[in-house]
Protein backbone atom coordinates (compact mmCIF):
# COMPACT_ATOMS: atom_id res chain seq x y z
CA UNK A 1 0.00 0.00 0.00
CA UNK A 2 1.69 3.19 -1.04
CA UNK A 3 2.54 6.24 1.60
CA UNK A 4 0.12 8.96 1.78
CA UNK A 5 1.60 12.21 0.73
CA UNK A 6 0.39 15.62 1.55
CA UNK A 7 -1.80 17.42 -1.21
CA UNK A 8 -0.41 20.46 -2.64
CA UNK A 9 -1.60 23.47 -1.30
CA UNK A 10 -3.06 25.15 -4.06
CA UNK A 11 -4.91 28.84 -4.84
CA UNK A 12 -8.27 29.10 -6.78
CA UNK A 13 -9.61 31.04 -8.79
CA UNK A 14 -12.39 32.09 -6.64
CA UNK A 15 -10.23 33.23 -3.71
CA UNK A 16 -8.28 35.54 -5.71
CA UNK A 17 -11.53 37.01 -6.79
CA UNK A 18 -12.76 37.37 -3.15
CA UNK A 19 -9.78 38.87 -1.70
CA UNK A 20 -9.11 41.16 -4.64
CA UNK A 21 -12.72 42.49 -4.15
CA UNK A 22 -12.53 42.73 -0.46
CA UNK A 23 -9.14 44.36 -0.82
CA UNK A 24 -9.82 46.80 -3.75
CA UNK A 25 -10.01 50.19 -1.90
CA UNK A 26 -6.71 49.51 -0.54
CA UNK A 27 -3.24 50.08 -1.59
CA UNK A 28 -0.96 47.24 -1.50
CA UNK A 29 1.80 46.16 -0.28
CA UNK A 30 -0.86 44.45 2.45
CA UNK A 31 -1.41 41.54 4.77
CA UNK A 32 -4.92 39.85 5.03
CA UNK A 33 -5.85 37.02 7.40
CA UNK A 34 -9.00 34.99 5.88
CA UNK A 35 -11.25 34.65 9.15
CA UNK A 36 -13.36 31.68 7.92
CA UNK A 37 -9.72 30.00 6.95
CA UNK A 38 -8.47 31.06 10.14
CA UNK A 39 -11.52 29.62 12.37
CA UNK A 40 -11.45 26.61 10.28
CA UNK A 41 -8.39 25.96 11.37
CA UNK A 42 -8.71 26.65 14.91
CA UNK A 43 -11.79 23.86 15.27
CA UNK A 44 -9.39 21.51 13.51
CA UNK A 45 -6.85 22.09 16.22
CA UNK A 46 -9.03 21.44 18.75
CA UNK A 47 -10.36 18.09 17.30
CA UNK A 48 -6.77 16.76 17.03
CA UNK A 49 -6.50 18.03 20.84
CA UNK A 50 -9.33 15.14 21.72
CA UNK A 51 -10.41 17.55 24.40
CA UNK A 52 -7.25 18.66 26.28
CA UNK A 53 -6.65 22.57 26.03
CA UNK A 54 -5.24 24.08 23.14
CA UNK A 55 -1.98 27.35 24.44
CA UNK A 56 -1.87 29.49 21.53
CA UNK A 57 1.78 30.14 20.71
CA UNK A 58 1.77 33.84 20.36
CA UNK A 59 4.94 34.07 18.31
CA UNK A 60 3.08 32.27 15.64
CA UNK A 61 -0.26 35.27 15.72
CA UNK A 62 1.69 38.52 16.97
CA UNK A 63 -1.49 40.10 16.94
CA UNK A 64 -3.86 40.45 19.86
CA UNK A 65 -7.26 40.45 18.24
CA UNK A 66 -6.49 37.42 16.87
CA UNK A 67 -5.38 36.05 20.10
CA UNK A 68 -8.27 37.22 21.28
CA UNK A 69 -10.77 35.48 19.19
CA UNK A 70 -9.16 32.23 19.28
CA UNK A 71 -8.76 32.22 23.41
CA UNK A 72 -12.34 33.30 22.97
CA UNK A 73 -13.29 29.49 21.58
CA UNK A 74 -14.37 26.70 23.27
CA UNK A 75 -10.74 24.01 23.50
CA UNK A 76 -8.27 27.13 23.57
CA UNK A 77 -6.90 28.39 27.24
CA UNK A 78 -3.65 30.59 27.82
CA UNK A 79 -1.01 31.57 25.38
CA UNK A 80 2.62 30.40 25.02
CA UNK A 81 4.76 33.64 24.80
CA UNK A 82 8.71 34.22 23.59
CA UNK A 83 9.75 37.06 25.38
CA UNK A 84 9.44 38.06 29.33
CA UNK A 85 8.42 41.80 27.99
CA UNK A 86 5.84 40.08 25.63
CA UNK A 87 4.47 38.31 28.79
CA UNK A 88 3.70 41.19 31.11
CA UNK A 89 2.73 42.76 28.14
CA UNK A 90 -0.35 39.99 27.40
CA UNK A 91 -0.69 40.10 31.08
CA UNK A 92 -1.28 44.20 31.45
CA UNK A 93 -3.87 43.55 28.70
CA UNK A 94 -6.15 40.86 30.56
CA UNK A 95 -4.35 37.76 29.65
CA UNK A 96 -4.98 35.52 32.66
CA UNK A 97 -2.53 32.42 31.90
CA UNK A 98 0.85 33.36 30.33
CA UNK A 99 3.39 30.61 30.20
CA UNK A 100 7.00 31.86 28.85
CA UNK A 101 8.41 29.21 26.58
CA UNK A 102 11.73 30.55 26.57
CA UNK A 103 14.44 31.16 29.51
CA UNK A 104 14.99 34.78 30.29
CA UNK A 105 17.96 37.59 31.42
CA UNK A 106 15.68 40.43 31.59
CA UNK A 107 16.27 41.48 34.84
CA UNK A 108 13.39 44.80 34.32
CA UNK A 109 11.06 42.33 33.65
CA UNK A 110 11.97 39.82 36.60
CA UNK A 111 12.32 43.30 38.91
CA UNK A 112 8.58 44.20 37.55
CA UNK A 113 7.03 40.46 37.86
CA UNK A 114 7.92 40.32 41.71
CA UNK A 115 6.22 43.36 42.25
CA UNK A 116 3.02 42.93 40.98
CA UNK A 117 0.75 40.77 42.48
CA UNK A 118 -1.80 40.47 39.04
CA UNK A 119 1.44 39.62 37.00
CA UNK A 120 2.60 36.95 39.32
CA UNK A 121 -0.47 35.21 39.41
CA UNK A 122 -0.57 35.58 35.15
CA UNK A 123 2.99 34.82 34.14
CA UNK A 124 5.17 31.37 34.26
CA UNK A 125 8.82 31.83 33.62
CA UNK A 126 10.59 28.99 32.14
CA UNK A 127 14.18 27.42 33.39
CA UNK A 128 16.05 24.42 32.22
CA UNK A 129 19.17 25.59 34.77
CA UNK A 130 19.73 26.61 38.12
CA UNK A 131 21.67 29.83 36.89
CA UNK A 132 18.48 31.02 35.74
CA UNK A 133 16.81 30.71 39.07
CA UNK A 134 20.11 33.04 40.27
CA UNK A 135 19.10 35.43 37.87
CA UNK A 136 15.36 36.03 39.11
CA UNK A 137 16.51 36.02 42.42
CA UNK A 138 19.03 39.01 41.82
CA UNK A 139 16.28 41.16 39.77
CA UNK A 140 13.84 40.56 42.52
CA UNK A 141 12.39 44.03 43.57
CA UNK A 142 9.12 42.66 44.83
CA UNK A 143 8.05 39.81 47.44
CA UNK A 144 5.83 38.37 44.84
CA UNK A 145 6.18 34.62 44.20
CA UNK A 146 7.47 33.94 40.83
CA UNK A 147 5.80 30.92 38.83
CA UNK A 148 7.88 28.30 37.35
CA UNK A 149 7.89 26.06 34.98
CA UNK A 150 10.89 23.29 33.75
CA UNK A 151 11.71 21.99 30.10
CA UNK A 152 13.08 18.98 29.63
CA UNK A 153 14.97 18.28 26.18
CA UNK A 154 12.75 16.29 23.71
CA UNK A 155 15.49 15.42 20.97
CA UNK A 156 15.99 11.57 20.02
CA UNK A 157 19.45 10.82 20.70
CA UNK A 158 20.54 7.70 18.72
CA UNK A 159 24.24 5.85 18.34
CA UNK A 160 25.33 6.32 22.10
CA UNK A 161 24.33 10.25 21.44
CA UNK A 162 26.57 10.53 18.71
CA UNK A 163 23.48 11.55 16.47
CA UNK A 164 21.45 13.98 17.72
CA UNK A 165 18.06 14.81 16.01
CA UNK A 166 15.71 17.65 18.10
CA UNK A 167 16.49 21.23 18.20
CA UNK A 168 19.15 22.31 20.47
CA UNK A 169 17.11 23.75 23.65
CA UNK A 170 16.82 22.31 27.04
CA UNK A 171 20.02 20.75 28.38
CA UNK A 172 18.15 18.87 30.56
CA UNK A 173 17.31 15.48 28.82
CA UNK A 174 16.70 12.53 32.35
CA UNK A 175 14.05 12.64 34.07
CA UNK A 176 16.68 12.12 37.54
CA UNK A 177 18.11 15.59 36.32
CA UNK A 178 14.87 17.46 35.78
CA UNK A 179 13.98 15.78 39.45
CA UNK A 180 17.07 17.15 40.67
CA UNK A 181 16.20 21.06 39.29
CA UNK A 182 12.78 20.55 40.59
CA UNK A 183 13.77 20.19 43.92
CA UNK A 184 16.24 23.41 43.56
CA UNK A 185 13.53 25.09 43.44
CA UNK A 186 11.96 23.79 46.24
CA UNK A 187 14.56 24.71 47.92
CA UNK A 188 14.93 28.67 46.65
CA UNK A 189 12.63 31.10 48.34
CA UNK A 190 9.89 33.36 46.46
CA UNK A 191 9.88 30.67 43.84
CA UNK A 192 7.21 27.85 43.08
CA UNK A 193 7.20 24.93 40.27
CA UNK A 194 4.09 24.63 38.51
CA UNK A 195 4.78 23.22 35.29
CA UNK A 196 6.92 21.34 33.28
CA UNK A 197 7.02 21.47 28.89
CA UNK A 198 8.77 19.28 26.57
CA UNK A 199 8.35 20.91 22.65
CA UNK A 200 9.18 17.90 20.52
CA UNK A 201 10.27 20.76 17.74
CA UNK A 202 11.82 17.85 15.05
CA UNK A 203 8.05 16.26 15.16
CA UNK A 204 5.75 18.88 15.47
CA UNK A 205 7.49 21.56 13.24
CA UNK A 206 9.22 18.91 10.48
CA UNK A 207 6.43 18.26 7.89
CA UNK A 208 6.92 14.42 6.93
CA UNK A 209 5.82 14.36 3.26
CA UNK A 210 8.42 16.62 1.39
CA UNK A 211 7.26 17.38 -1.96
CA UNK A 212 9.10 15.34 -4.67
CA UNK A 213 11.05 13.82 -2.84
CA UNK A 214 9.17 10.22 -1.28
CA UNK A 215 12.59 8.41 0.05
CA UNK A 216 13.13 11.25 2.34
CA UNK A 217 9.55 11.02 3.27
CA UNK A 218 9.48 7.76 4.43
CA UNK A 219 12.51 8.73 6.52
CA UNK A 220 10.96 11.05 8.33
CA UNK A 221 8.10 9.03 9.28
CA UNK A 222 10.38 6.50 10.04
CA UNK A 223 12.22 8.65 12.45
CA UNK A 224 9.33 10.58 13.93
CA UNK A 225 7.54 7.21 14.90
CA UNK A 226 10.85 6.11 16.91
CA UNK A 227 11.37 9.50 18.55
CA UNK A 228 7.32 9.66 19.38
CA UNK A 229 7.88 6.32 21.18
CA UNK A 230 11.17 7.02 23.29
CA UNK A 231 9.76 10.57 24.27
CA UNK A 232 6.27 8.80 25.32
CA UNK A 233 7.77 6.91 28.01
CA UNK A 234 10.71 9.34 28.79
CA UNK A 235 7.94 12.15 28.95
CA UNK A 236 5.99 10.02 30.83
CA UNK A 237 9.27 9.15 33.84
CA UNK A 238 9.39 12.57 33.89
CA UNK A 239 6.62 13.99 34.71
CA UNK A 240 6.33 11.24 36.98
CA UNK A 241 9.85 12.07 38.93
CA UNK A 242 8.85 15.68 38.91
CA UNK A 243 5.37 14.98 40.49
CA UNK A 244 6.83 13.38 43.56
CA UNK A 245 8.52 16.73 44.50
CA UNK A 246 6.22 19.27 43.60
CA UNK A 247 2.36 19.41 42.89
CA UNK A 248 1.98 20.41 38.97
CA UNK A 249 -0.74 22.79 37.52
CA UNK A 250 0.26 21.24 34.12
CA UNK A 251 2.45 19.16 31.38
CA UNK A 252 2.17 21.58 28.20
CA UNK A 253 3.90 19.23 25.08
CA UNK A 254 3.58 19.59 21.10
CA UNK A 255 3.37 22.05 18.31
CA UNK A 256 1.21 22.24 15.59
CA UNK A 257 2.56 19.15 13.48
CA UNK A 258 2.30 17.16 16.47
CA UNK A 259 -1.24 17.67 18.33
CA UNK A 260 -2.71 14.79 18.13
CA UNK A 261 0.45 12.62 19.22
CA UNK A 262 1.12 14.61 22.44
CA UNK A 263 -2.42 14.62 23.52
CA UNK A 264 -2.68 11.44 23.10
CA UNK A 265 -0.50 10.76 25.80
CA UNK A 266 -1.80 10.39 29.67
CA UNK A 267 1.01 12.58 31.05
CA UNK A 268 0.20 15.52 29.22
CA UNK A 269 -2.73 17.70 30.28
CA UNK A 270 -2.41 20.44 27.28
CA UNK A 271 -0.49 21.04 24.14
CA UNK A 272 0.50 24.21 22.41
CA UNK A 273 -0.13 25.32 18.84
CA UNK A 274 -0.02 28.73 17.09
CA UNK A 275 1.25 27.75 13.16
CA UNK A 276 -1.59 25.83 12.45
CA UNK A 277 -3.61 28.96 12.56
CA UNK A 278 -2.02 30.67 10.24
CA UNK A 279 -0.94 27.58 8.14
CA UNK A 280 2.00 29.32 5.91
CA UNK A 281 3.99 27.22 3.59
CA UNK A 282 6.15 25.14 5.83
CA UNK A 283 3.09 23.41 7.06
CA UNK A 284 2.22 22.16 3.92
CA UNK A 285 4.01 18.86 4.14
CA UNK A 286 2.37 17.11 6.69
CA UNK A 287 0.27 13.77 6.20
CA UNK A 288 -1.49 13.75 9.74
CA UNK A 289 -3.77 17.26 8.62
CA UNK A 290 -4.14 19.40 5.89
CA UNK A 291 -5.03 23.21 6.61
CA UNK A 292 -6.47 25.92 5.13
CA UNK A 293 -3.91 28.86 4.00
CA UNK A 294 -5.25 31.85 6.11
CA UNK A 295 -2.88 34.35 6.09
CA UNK A 296 -1.36 36.27 2.94
CA UNK A 297 0.01 39.49 1.64
CA UNK A 298 -0.61 41.23 -1.79
CA UNK A 299 2.30 42.85 -3.38
CA UNK A 300 1.50 45.51 -6.11
CA UNK A 301 3.03 45.14 -10.03
CA UNK A 302 4.66 47.99 -10.83
CA UNK A 303 6.64 46.71 -14.04
CA UNK A 304 6.21 44.29 -17.03
CA UNK A 305 10.04 44.00 -18.17
CA UNK A 306 8.86 41.45 -21.09
CA UNK A 307 7.21 38.36 -22.17
CA UNK A 308 6.11 36.28 -19.18
CA UNK A 309 7.75 38.32 -16.25
CA UNK A 310 6.02 40.95 -14.00
CA UNK A 311 7.77 43.09 -11.24
CA UNK A 312 6.12 43.58 -8.04
CA UNK A 313 7.00 45.99 -5.18
CA UNK A 314 8.94 44.51 -2.08
CA UNK A 315 8.20 40.92 -1.07
CA UNK A 316 11.71 40.15 0.68
CA UNK A 317 10.14 38.49 3.42
CA UNK A 318 12.25 35.57 4.45
CA UNK A 319 12.07 33.85 7.44
CA UNK A 320 14.03 32.81 10.44
CA UNK A 321 15.95 29.57 10.18
CA UNK A 322 18.73 27.78 8.31
CA UNK A 323 18.63 29.82 4.91
CA UNK A 324 17.01 28.04 1.98
CA UNK A 325 15.08 28.14 -0.46
CA UNK A 326 11.65 26.52 1.86
CA UNK A 327 12.20 30.61 3.72
CA UNK A 328 11.20 32.18 1.06
CA UNK A 329 7.58 33.45 0.34
CA UNK A 330 6.01 32.04 -2.91
CA UNK A 331 3.28 33.07 -5.18
CA UNK A 332 0.03 32.03 -4.71
CA UNK A 333 -2.21 33.82 -6.28
CA UNK A 334 -2.81 34.11 -9.46
CA UNK A 335 -1.68 30.25 -9.83
CA UNK A 336 1.27 29.82 -12.18
CA UNK A 337 3.75 32.57 -10.76
CA UNK A 338 7.24 31.92 -9.60
CA UNK A 339 10.32 33.31 -8.45
CA UNK A 340 13.41 33.98 -10.42
CA UNK A 341 15.97 31.62 -9.48
CA UNK A 342 18.80 34.65 -9.84
CA UNK A 343 16.76 37.33 -7.90
CA UNK A 344 14.49 35.66 -5.43
CA UNK A 345 12.27 37.99 -3.12
CA UNK A 346 13.96 41.35 -3.19
CA UNK A 347 14.53 44.07 -0.55
CA UNK A 348 12.56 46.49 -2.88
CA UNK A 349 11.21 44.65 -6.04
CA UNK A 350 10.67 40.78 -6.89
CA UNK A 351 10.31 39.70 -10.28
CA UNK A 352 8.05 36.65 -11.26
CA UNK A 353 7.65 34.42 -13.91
CA UNK A 354 5.55 32.35 -15.71
CA UNK A 355 2.39 32.57 -18.57
CA UNK A 356 0.12 34.56 -15.98
CA UNK A 357 2.35 36.95 -15.52
CA UNK A 358 0.67 37.86 -19.20
CA UNK A 359 -2.56 38.64 -17.78
CA UNK A 360 -1.25 41.29 -15.07
CA UNK A 361 -1.56 44.85 -15.33
CA UNK A 362 0.11 47.59 -13.46
CA UNK A 363 -1.42 47.73 -10.75
CA UNK A 364 -2.92 44.11 -10.28
CA UNK A 365 -2.54 42.54 -6.72
CA UNK A 366 -0.23 39.22 -6.38
CA UNK A 367 -0.95 37.35 -3.11
CA UNK A 368 1.85 35.46 -1.97
CA UNK A 369 2.39 33.04 1.41
CA UNK A 370 4.53 33.28 4.11
CA UNK A 371 6.85 30.51 5.34
CA UNK A 372 6.62 30.89 9.02
CA UNK A 373 3.44 32.09 10.61
CA UNK A 374 4.06 34.90 13.14
CA UNK A 375 6.95 36.64 10.88
CA UNK A 376 4.55 38.26 8.51
CA UNK A 377 3.17 40.14 11.09
CA UNK A 378 6.63 41.92 11.59
CA UNK A 379 6.82 43.65 8.01
CA UNK A 380 2.81 44.57 8.49
CA UNK A 381 1.75 47.36 11.05
CA UNK A 382 -2.36 46.23 10.77
CA UNK A 383 -4.00 42.92 9.34
CA UNK A 384 -7.31 42.89 7.29
CA UNK A 385 -9.37 40.11 8.46
CA UNK A 386 -11.12 39.16 5.73
CA UNK A 387 -14.81 37.38 5.61
CA UNK A 388 -15.88 36.12 2.37
CA UNK A 389 -15.48 38.85 0.13
CA UNK A 390 -15.50 42.10 2.04
CA UNK A 391 -12.62 43.26 5.09
CA UNK A 392 -14.61 43.07 8.19
CA UNK A 393 -12.00 44.87 10.45
CA UNK A 394 -8.66 46.12 10.19
CA UNK A 395 -6.47 44.96 13.45
CA UNK A 396 -3.19 45.98 14.90
CA UNK A 397 -0.58 43.48 14.33
CA UNK A 398 2.44 43.94 17.71
CA UNK A 399 4.04 46.02 15.46
CA UNK A 400 1.56 48.35 15.07
CA UNK A 401 1.05 48.40 18.41
CA UNK A 402 4.61 50.01 18.79
CA UNK A 403 5.65 46.39 20.22
CA UNK A 404 8.66 44.34 18.49
CA UNK A 405 10.07 41.90 21.10
CA UNK A 406 12.87 40.51 19.16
Amino acid sequence: MPLATAPRVTGSTADRARYDRATGGLTAPLAVVDLRAFDANAADLVRRARGKPVRVASKSVRCRALLERVLARDGFAGVLAFTLAEALWLARSGVDDVLLAYPSADRAGFAELTSDARLARAVTVMIDDPAQLALVEAARAGREEVRVCLELDTSLQLLGGRVRLGALRSPVRDPERLAELARSVGRRPGVRLVGLMAYEAHVAGVGDAPAGHPVRARAVRLVQAAARRELAVRRAEAVAAVRAVADLEFVNGGGTGSVQHTAAEAAVTEVAAGSGLFVPRLFDDYTSFHGRPAALFALPVVRRPGVGVVTVLGGGYPASGAPGRDRLPVPHLPAGLRLAPQEGAGEVQTPLLGQAADDLLIGDKVWFRHAKAGELCERFAVLHLVDGDRVAETVPTYRGEGRTFL
